[in-house]
């Protein structure tokens, strides 16, 4: 028996803020990030909304890029003092993924981190707010998943929550909110939404319910985000709708070991945060070629590429990949990103380390090849230095 888990209600199109008006409910809480949303007005419409729907509202404001457990906590305290039976996020990735923690912790105030961390263990939701998830982003999904990433600064380390409790109830999906997108943020999260639809596709758990989603996904971002990366804002509604496919793909087909390498990776370095949508660009091709050492993978690679119209192999999807990369400004490996931040020595000394806690992230088990710590710390060291993945 396998399981497919969307939001009960999904509004899109230009416009579709406005369905804010018909929750029903007396108190809303909005989690938001910084001050875009609120700079292009878009805060001040969803209290509005919220309060026409005749809510009282309350903002927690300010949550980070990469959100931290300390925020996550902080959050839930201020819902446990306002008691809002709406919670309502806006913006990209972290303040929605931040907000699907406080939930928990809201409900179960004492549930542990720790607890929530083994996949699929949270909590029954819902049994005092449900969840209003908007993304400002094209690249996530998050406000039609089961997932959550958190980040442990003290121990270096992003945490994967995932659980169908935290699939939002309502997601509104508004193309007006990724027009503010600037173009690196749009080079990012549009290939982050690629690697979610491909990896989705070539899943163990992948089924017929989620392969046309990811295909379809997987067609839009290549016809969409490099113009979208340019500001054509035509394609950039495409990839608004592609992302939240791409989410409706993964969320039930699972992830893989690009996921394990970017949440492992990303806040493992002095030097600097390796921005998720790019480290997973960045490590896409190269986990393509180990993935395709498995007949199964390969097949599915190679019927990924003749639906995109390109020669029917594994190559040749790389190939595009590449490419997409290259369109868009994103460098090929770990060692040119950001010019270099990510120091040499301290990757290599690190890496034993980030090797076995990427092969431990909860997206492994769904990679279609097998991999053990020391084979990822090969993987790794290619994605570093962009060397051939022959193994």
């Amino acid at each position: 028996m396998a399981r497919f888990t969307l939001p009960r209600d999904l509004y899109h199109g230009k416009g579709s803020l406005d369905a804010l008006k018909t929750l029903k409910g007396t108190k809303a809480i909005i989690v938001v990030g910084g001050g875009s949303m609120k700079r292009f007005g878009f805060l001040d419409k969803v209290e509005a909304y919220l309060k026409e729907a005749g809510m009282e509202v309350r903002l927690f404001e300010g949550v980070e890029p990469d959100p931290s457990v300390e925020t996550v906590m902080k959050g839930a305290a201020a819902m446990r003092a306002f008691e809002p039976d709406w919670i309502v996020s806006i913006g990209g990735g972290s303040p929605i993924d931040a907000a699907k923690a406080m939930w928990a912790f809201y409900e179960y105030p004492d549930t542990t981190f720790e607890e929530l961390c083994i996949p699929f263990n949270f909590p029954a939701l819902r049994t005092k707010a449900k969840f209003c998830a908007i993304p400002s982003t094209s690249g996530t999904a998050t406000e039609v998943t089961a997932f959550s990433v958190i980040t442990d600064y003290a121990k270096g380390v992003k945490y994967p929550l995932a659980d169908f409790n935290i699939t939002p109830d309502v997601a509104i999906v508004d193309p007006e909110l990724a027009e503010t997108m600037p173009a690196k943020l749009t080079a990012h999260t549009g290939m982050d939404a690629m690697t979610h639809a491909v990896e989705a596709y070539v899943s163990t758990l992948n089924c017929d319910y989620t392969d046309p989603l990811a295909l379809h996904a997987i067609k839009m971002v290549s016809e969409n985000l490099v113009k979208s990366y340019h500001g054509d804002m035509e394609a950039r509604a495409k990839m608004h709708n592609a992302q939240c496919l791409a989410g409706m793909a993964f969320s039930n087909a699972l992830l893989g070991i690009v996921h394990s390498m970017a949440h492992k990776t990303g806040a493992a370095y002095s030097g600097g945060h390796i921005v998720h949508g790019c480290a997973n660009a960045m490590y896409l091709p190269k986990v393509i070629k180990y993935n395709s050492k498995d007949a199964a993978a390969d097949k599915r690679y190679c019927e990924i590429a003749a639906f995109l119209g390109l020669e029917a192999s594994t190559d040749a999807l790389i190939k595009h990949i590449d490419n997409l990369n290259r369109l868009l400004d994103i460098p090929s490996c770990i060692k040119e990103y950001e010019g270099g931040i990510i120091d040499e020595k301290e990757f290599l000394e690190k890496l034993p380390k980030v090797a076995e806690l990427a092969v431990g992230d909860a997206c492994t088990g769904s990679n279609p090849r097998a991999i053990t710590p020391e084979v990822m710390e090969k993987l790794l060291y290619c994605c570093y230095y962009n060397t051939e993945v022959a193994f």
